[in-house]
């Protein structure tokens, strides 16, 4: 028997406005909220257990000490990355520099509070 990833935990200072960001990113749903002030986004009509894993955006008060170990990865589904790369901008990402060459064939980017993640190139199967 395996494992598989069923929700990504993520601290949050605004946990409301996070999930609205990667809603929006991914097309996910709001799930449910917990009383500690936690949103679990995920698929809708899937929630969690379903294939894709669920978010879980936590509040906390702590500033992030430093460079995250773990970052999220998207690719485009219904448009390509310049396209993209264009509605994720519009969204509230911002690009960051982590010392990419320019020859990289993904972005970096920011969330809005700054965690970094990547939007590659290759444009995958929206199922």
């Amino acid at each position: 028997m395996a494992c598989r990833i069923s929700e990504l935990v993520i601290d949050a200072a605004d946990p409301e406005r996070l999930a609205a960001f990667w809603s929006d990113v991914l097309g996910y749903a709001e799930l449910g909220r917990e009383d500690d002030g936690s949103i679990e986004i995920g698929p809708p009509g899937a929630g969690f257990g379903g294939p894709q894993p669920t978010l879980v955006l936590s509040p906390t008060a702590d500033p992030r000490p430093a460079k995250l170990r773990l970052h999220i990865d998207v690719s485009p589904t219904d448009r390509d990355q310049p396209a993209e790369l264009d509605r994720l901008l519009a969204l509230g990402a911002r690009p960051a520099d982590i010392g990419q060459t320019g020859e990289e064939s993904w972005h970096v980017l920011l969330d809005p509070e700054g965690n970094e993640f990547c939007l590659l190139r290759r444009r995958l199967d929206p199922a």
